[in-house]
């Protein structure tokens, strides 16, 4: 198990275009790809733990992977889905697993997928259950709650189906489901969640149609366009360098080539609302609208996030860190998500900031973070990569010893690297 230990440098200038590909984007590409009957050419994919388990598991379903010498990958699907002779292993990501939920349910087949044992402590019931009330067979543990998960293929019916919660995990696996419905089917939640899945399907000329919280899908009669897609940086792997810029007053950060979709800036607009000067500059729209976006740091203050949480559910934790160097206190409701994530962060972020000496309320939906002096501490990452990469961005600022950092590997591989240019760090 290793240890990283961050101490601050002097304010810094940092600009990158090595922020790690993004990855859920990633894992919809490998997965996409096998609702067409030609290849997909997909540049700059994720190279990291969880999204190379997705694309194991493509594999494993019968297509084909090249990669060319500059990484290019070439994904042929098959004819037809195979039925595996080996469990299919997710790693880390309840993205893949939940996805494959929606896409093998109507597979003729077999399949199991589990996963690390932090993913198999993730529920599933949330999928599971809409899933099986159109006429999918899944079980696992806990009635198919818990992985690993036991999927039979059928031949599913269409729905109409309203959401509790604004998931784009739940969200897209349904979607999956639908394309092989016996007919016209909708989806609502109560927020919008992120729409990667919508807008990468359209351009695959899917008849997805979404107005407002409502999704209509109609069944695919034929096999999809195959994806030509060179993937952009992923804004949650950027958030940490922003928020690295954001508490070190006087410095800044360019983020080069990063998806700028709406629903995944959000984090980078509460900077802006506390404080901080943030800038996105557009440069090309195809599937996604792509760009960068340079944060200077300035006087922080704090504030109220509780709304389009499902927006930047995945940054909370780094927010948090600049919450604890702003002037007064910043209050997170409605993040009831956070409590089965990776970790449970509501109660990983309280704890670790407690150990720095900042003042921290929990709530069952949230926190309250009164701003303060950030003392040095040693911090457990539950092995959860972003609690981990977010308190060593907090090294930035005060010295920081983080446990367990293994977990870094499954979505940014090269962020110690990145973050060697702006603190001082050693494993």
């Amino acid at each position: 198990m290793k240890t990283l230990h961050v101490n601050p440098k002097a304010s810094f200038e940092f600009t990158t275009d090595q922020i790690a590909s993004d990855k859920s984007i990633s894992h919809r590409c490998a997965i996409f790809s096998l609702l067409s009957d030609q290849p997909s050419i997909v540049k700059n994919y994720l190279p990291a733990e969880d999204t190379l388990c997705t694309l194991s598991i493509v594999q494993s379903l019968g297509a084909h992977v090249s990669k060319a010498e500059d990484g290019t990958l070439t994904i042929t699907p098959p004819l037809s889905i195979v039925e595996p002779p080996l469990i299919l292993d997710c790693g880390n990501s309840g993205t893949a697993i939940r996805l494959l939920m929606g896409f093998l349910s109507s597979c003729k087949g077999f399949f199991v997928l589990y996963g690390d044992k932090y993913l198999c402590s993730r529920p599933m019931r949330r999928v599971a259950d809409p899933l099986r009330s159109i006429g999918a067979q899944i079980d696992g543990r806990n009635s198919g709650n818990y992985a690993p998960l036991g999927i039979r293929g059928e031949t599913l019916k269409a729905f109409n189906y309203e959401s509790k919660i604004a998931s784009a995990q739940v969200k897209s696996a349904l979607i999956l489901a639908a394309l092989q419905a016996d007919g016209i089917s909708t989806f609502s939640e109560p927020e919008l969640s992120r729409d990667h899945s919508e807008r990468m399907l359209r351009g695959m000329g899917a008849n997805v149609l979404s107005e407002g919280l409502h999704v209509t899908i109609h069944p695919q009669t034929k096999p999809l366009n195959p994806l030509h897609i060179t993937v952009p940086s992923d804004p949650s792997s950027g958030f940490f360098f922003a928020v690295a810029a954001a508490i070190n007053e006087g410095s800044k950060v360019t983020l080069h080539n990063m998806l700028l979709n709406p629903t995944r800036i959000e984090a980078y607009k509460v900077l802006a609302r506390m404080g901080a000067s943030v800038e996105f500059i557009e440069k090309e729209s195809l599937y996604e609208s792509v760009g960068d976006i340079v944060i200077t740091g300035q006087e922080l203050h704090g504030v109220e996030v509780s709304e389009n949480i499902s927006w930047l559910i995945d940054e909370l934790p780094a927010l948090s860190i600049a919450f604890s160097c702003a002037k007064g206190k910043s209050l997170v409701k409605n993040a009831q998500e956070l409590r089965v994530k990776e970790s449970d962060r509501i109660s990983s972020v309280v704890k670790n900031l407690r150990l720095c000496g900042i003042d921290v309320e929990e709530f069952e939906d949230g926190y309250e973070v009164t701003g303060g002096e950030l003392n040095s501490a040693t911090i457990n990452s539950f092995g959860d990569h972003r609690i981990a990469m977010s308190f060593a961005i907090a090294g930035t600022k005060t010295a920081m010893k983080i446990e367990d950092i293994d977990c870094i590997n499954t979505s940014f591989p090269n962020f110690i690297e990145l973050l060697s240019q702006i603190g001082n760090v050693q494993l």
